[in-house]
């Protein structure tokens, strides 16, 4: 695939990516949908890393602030908070990875998936709000639903918020804290696709389907969309309708479930 529908594509996903990995209705299950709908013969990993590395740049560019913070103040405590987030998705991955790679080819499963995120969004509309911090059993919590994420169709941003709502943290905090704690874990996939690709043995690559310079004009249109949508999601939790996401998901999953 080249020329402009190449481009096309890449522009399209690349939008779906920055509005969808902010907002709670699962990047990487609408990307496996748009891929499917656009006749991409491409597997999502590769392109899906790369449209993260992205939304990395949006999360550095917003919370800009808090990461010199953490780096200047050396708090500590924090960081090692964001690394043991990161611990359940990494032995998750590791010790199911064909079967998570295989669910990138399932659309039906992804349209069930995301079913099933609309049902823990709705859910959330009748958990108590609170005023509290992350605390060390909460990362860990919000880190076992960052691991659950690893399927397409479940919203990373949904499952992790939901669990800091279910401990009562702080709605502010807790957007912060969940899009932190996905850094280690998109620096480590961008890297590891990086060194397959130089070594040539990246599905990906080898395929020619879409070359690196594509994926690096997608990570950037997903880099300026995310930040705006990261502003909506915000503004969705301190107005406290975060949960009507969740009817979008329902009908998203089901509409994929009967014409895919």
């Amino acid at each position: 695939m080249t020329g402009l529908a190449a481009f096309f594509d890449v522009t399209v996903l690349s939008v779906l990516q920055g509005v969808a990995e902010f907002l709670p209705i699962s990047s990487s299950g609408h990307l496996v949908i748009g891929q499917h709908m656009l006749g991409l013969e491409v597997p999502g990993m590769r392109l899906d890393l790369m449209l993260h590395l992205g939304t990395l740049v949006s999360i550095f560019a917003f919370y800009w602030r808090t990461i010199c913070r953490i780096v200047v103040r050396f708090e500590w405590q924090y960081a090692l908070k964001i690394a043991l987030s990161a611990l359940p998705a990494v032995a998750v991955y590791f010790c199911f990875k064909d079967f998570i790679d295989g669910m990138f080819e399932n659309a039906k499963m992804v349209g069930a998936l995301l079913m099933f995120t609309g049902a823990v969004l709705i859910g959330t509309r009748y958990l108590p709000r609170g005023s509290r911090d992350v605390c060390w059993r909460r990362a860990l919590i919000m880190g076992c639903g960052q691991a659950l994420a690893l399927l397409p169709g479940v919203s990373r941003s949904g499952m992790t918020l939901a669990s800091a709502r279910g401990g009562r943290v702080d709605a502010e905090k807790a957007a912060e804290f969940s899009f932190l704690m996905s850094a280690p874990l998109i620096v480590g996939g961008v890297l590891m696709e990086v060194l397959k690709a130089l070594r040539g043995t990246s599905a990906a690559a080898e395929s020619g389907e879409i070359g690196w310079g594509l994926t690096i004009y997608g990570a950037l249109v997903a880099a300026v969309v995310g930040y705006f949508s990261l502003a909506v999601l915000l503004k969705a939790l301190k107005g406290r309708w975060f949960w009507l996401f969740g009817p979008y998901c329902l009908a998203a999953g089901l509409l994929t479930l009967l014409l895919v």
